[in-house]
């Protein structure tokens, strides 16, 4: 029996096993669900709330939001898809590469890019004390009520986003929506 049938046949093996046994992240992750196909009404389901979340705000604070999210939720995949995506749209190097510190960088971002990027992380970290009076207000100083519900609804996709391509293990540099 190959490693690689060794792995489907054995339901408990994590990543870290097999990558020890010479399967590759990639090989291993193939094993995972693949939820587009096992979930297509679900999925789609995501695709549209996505879609419909991202109505109304600008290319930079979207791919923002999300490479905020991705990167306190350790999701790898979901990072390098929207850094690229926010090059492909004119983002600069500098910014893509402070967005993990934006504190210590203010003078990178606008204040509506920094209120957004206060609340990614206080909806993202929501179990580790909710939402801040001083990160809302913030919010709703720089957005009106519609752009801020989107602003919402995009972190809450963001996150689901990354749930799934952890929990399906998947793979950075192999964005499948080409």
């Amino acid at each position: 029996m190959t490693t690689t049938n060794t792995i489907n046949a054995t339901a408990d093996i994590d990543l870290a096993e097999a990558i020890t046994e010479g399967i590759t992240e990639a090989e291993a992750a193939r094993t995972r669900l693949d939820f587009a196909k096992s979930a297509p009404k679900v999925f789609r389901a995501i695709v549209g709330f996505d879609a419909a979340a991202r109505e109304g705000l600008g290319p930079a604070l979207v791919e923002l939001i999300q490479i905020r999210a991705s990167h306190l939720n350790h999701c790898a995949y979901c990072l390098h898809m929207h850094t690229n995506d926010a090059r492909k749209a004119g983002e600069s190097e500098d910014r893509l590469h402070l967005v993990a510190v934006w504190r210590e960088a203010r003078h990178f971002f606008t204040a509506k890019e920094q209120a957004a990027l206060a609340l990614t992380e206080a909806v993202t970290l929501v179990a580790d004390g909710g939402i801040p009076d001083e990160v809302y207000a913030q919010a709703t100083a720089h957005f009106d009520d519609a752009e801020l519900a989107h602003v919402l609804a995009l972190i809450m996709t963001i996150n689901t986003w990354n749930r799934v391509a952890l929990a399906t293990g998947k793979v950075a540099g192999t964005d499948e929506r080409r």
